[in-house]
């Protein structure tokens, strides 16, 4: 599979999702909000999105110029000897299509289609793109806003930066951490139309911290939201 089918197909995946509750489920935009779970502590990461399926292969052998590209890839967005640099590395022995900078292009993609699904209610694109404990943790973020008749309404202005922080791989789990810098427009409203959170009028800044993870056995080549957290 080459490198742009590869990107093609996790757009696909994050072409689900996204929010704007951000300050219960995504992150922080005044400093105060907390996320709705520390994901790291509520799973045991050793069984990746799309295995249960059972449908597993043997990863496949890369050339060595194509192993040899990679790196001159990953040298290229972080500096060789750095332990950034040498986690990517081992990601891409293990992954050949694996491209920091076209991860980092459907990471961005996905992030706001999430928000987006999110702001929208939208559970049928979230469940497609988020983990199991990620997906319980907006769901109820999303059932808790009808019941009280809230309604949101958002624009997403755009991401100001995203970086690959950090990359792991956990028996045969890949994770890679994206740290990311958006702005948006988001205002709560009650069901008889008064504002209660957020300003329909000015800019925030939001700062996250989002993992993602994909089972290097499987044929799926998609990408799920495994963890968030949130930077001030």
């Amino acid at each position: 599979m080459g490198s742009n089918e590869f990107v093609t197909l996790f757009f696909l995946v994050a072409a689900v999702l996204i929010f704007l509750q951000l300050r219960n489920v995504l992150g922080r935009r005044t400093g105060s909000e907390k996320p709705p779970f520390d994901s790291y502590s509520q799973r045991d990461l050793a069984k990746g999105p799309g295995s249960e399926d059972g449908k597993v292969v043997t990863l496949p052998k890369r050339a060595p110029e194509a192993a040899e590209n990679s790196f001159a890839n990953i040298d290229a967005y972080t500096p060789a000897g750095t332990e950034l640099n040498g986690s990517l590395r081992e990601l891409a022995a293990a992954d050949p299509n694996f491209s920091p900078k076209e991860f980092l292009n459907g990471s961005r993609m996905a992030y706001e289609m999430i928000v987006m699904a999110f702001a929208d209610g939208d559970r049928k694109t979230l469940k497609g793109l988020l983990s199991q404990d990620v997906y319980e943790g907006f769901e109820s973020a999303i059932t808790d806003r009808e019941t009280k008749g809230e309604t949101i309404k958002s624009t997403f202005v755009g991401i100001e930066k995203a970086d690959i922080i950090h990359a792991s791989i956990k028996d045969s789990e890949a994770h890679v951490t994206v740290r990311i810098i958006c702005e948006l427009i988001s205002a709560t409203y009650d069901k008889s139309g008064t504002l209660v959170e957020g300003d329909a009028d000015n800019v925030a800044e939001v700062n996250d911290i989002w993992t993602f993870a994909r089972d290097l056995r499987s044929r799926d080549p998609n990408w799920k939201l495994i963890a968030t957290e949130s930077e001030q």
